[in-house]
C-alpha cells in the first residue's frame, strides 16, 4: 500500500504543482522519484510530529495542499493537539497519511500499535477518515482526498497486502461498497481486515450460511443509508477493524443504531481488539492471532452468534 500512496501522489504532484510531501523521516528512499521530479516539494521534517502538522497548516494556509507522511501512531496520537487546533479547527486541506495502520508494527511492540487511531481523528470536527483496503483502493482515496479540500485521515497498512479490487475502484467518500450480496449475516469491514473478512465468509460459506460483505472504507462520514439497509435486510450485521472495537468503525455504526427507534433491526457485532495493552512482541499475524482477528476466529464468533 505504502508504494501504491508513493506512486498515486507522484502522479497528483505532478498534475498539481501546489502538492507538497512531509515526511517524518521515513520513506526517504521511496519518494527518490517523488524528488527528482517535484524538487523543492519533498521536506523531511525529523521525528518531530507536531511540529509537522504545524508546517503543514501553514503551507495550507498558504495556498498549498500538503500531505503528511510517517508511522500511523506517530502522525497521528503524538500530534492529536495540533491536528485538532492547527488543522481542522481553521478547515484546513491538509491530508494526513499514516502508515502501518492496526498491528502491522506489531514486532515493534505497542510505541507502533495504531488501535485507537480512528476513535481520536474521527471526534474532530472537519475530519474525514477514510481506511483504504488496498493497493488499488489507496489510490482512489488519495484522489479523493486531495480533491476534498478539507481536513482528511487517510490510514494505511505498510506492505505486501492482499488485493480486494482488480483495478482502482470507482471511489466516492462516504459512500460504501457492497462487494457480496448475502443472507444469513452481513460484515461490514473496514481497511487491510477486508480480505479476511472475505475469507470469514468463505468459511462460513462452508458451512452452508451465506454472508453478505460491506466495504466500508470512510469511517467518517459514515454511509448510514447503507448502514439502514443493511440493519434492515440481515439478521446479523458484524463490523470488523483491525482497532479497538470500541470507538473506532463498529463504535461508529453502535451511535447511528443507538439514535435509531426502528423496530426490527438486526444486532450488531463489533469485532476488534480487546479494550488492553498487546505486552508481547510478534508480526502482524501473530498480533492478530493474539485479538482473534483471524478468518477462524471471526467465522466462529459469527456462527455462535448465529445459534444464539
Amino acid at each position: 500500500m505504502r508504494d501504491a500512496f508513493a506512486n498515486e501522489l507522484l502522479d497528483l504532484a505532478k498534475a498539481d504543482p501546489r502538492v507538497v510531501l512531509l515526511s517524518g523521516d521515513i520513506g526517504n528512499r521511496m519518494f527518490d522519484k517523488f524528488k527528482a521530479a517535484c524538487p523543492g516539494r519533498f521536506y523531511n521534517c525529523g521525528v518531530a510530529e507536531a511540529n509537522m502538522t504545524s508546517v503543514a497548516a501553514g503551507m495550507a494556509l498558504s495556498g498549498l495542499r500538503p500531505v503528511t507522511y510517517t508511522i500511523t501512531a506517530f502522525n497521528t496520537l503524538r500530534c492529536l493537539e495540533q491536528i485538532r487546533l492547527d488543522v481542522c479547527y481553521q478547515n484546513l486541506p491538509v491530508v494526513l497519511v499514516g502508515v502501518g495502520g492496526g498491528l502491522s508494527y506489531a514486532s515493534l511492540n505497542a510505541t507502533h500499535h495504531a488501535l485507537e487511531d480512528i476513535a481520536c481523528l474521527r471526534m474532530l470536527p472537519k475530519m474525514t477518515v477514510i481506511c483504504p483496503c488496498d493497493a488499488w483502493e489507496t489510490r482512489a482515496a488519495m484522489r479523493a482526498a486531495l480533491a476534498l479540500g478539507a481536513p482528511v485521515y487517510v490510514r494505511l497498512g505498510k506492505k505486501g497486502e492482499p488485493t480486494v479490487h482488480d483495478r482502482v475502484p470507482d471511489f466516492t467518500i462516504g459512500k460504501g461498497m457492497v462487494l457480496r450480496e448475502g443472507r444469513d449475516v452481513c460484515f461490514i469491514g473496514t481497511g487491510t481486515m477486508l480480505p479476511t473478512v472475505l475469507a470469514a465468509a468463505d468459511r462460513l460459506g462452508r458451512d452452508g450460511m451465506v454472508a453478505g460483505v460491506v466495504n466500508m472504507h470512510t469511517v467518517k462520514p459514515l454511509d448510514v443509508a447503507l448502514c439502514a439497509e443493511v440493519f434492515a435486510r440481515y439478521p446479523l450485521v458484524v463490523s470488523v477493524e483491525e482497532h479497538s472495537a470500541a470507538g473506532g468503525l463498529g463504535g461508529s455504526i453502535a451511535e447511528w443504531r443507538a439514535g435509531l427507534s426502528t423496530p426490527g433491526l438486526a444486532p450488531l457485532l463489533r469485532i476488534g481488539t480487546a479494550d488492553d495493552f498487546m505486552y508481547v512482541a510478534g508480526e502482524q499475524e501473530y498480533a492478530r492471532e493474539y485479538f482473534g482477528l483471524t478468518e477462524e476466529h471471526i467465522a466462529a464468533q459469527v456462527a455462535q452468534a448465529l445459534r444464539a
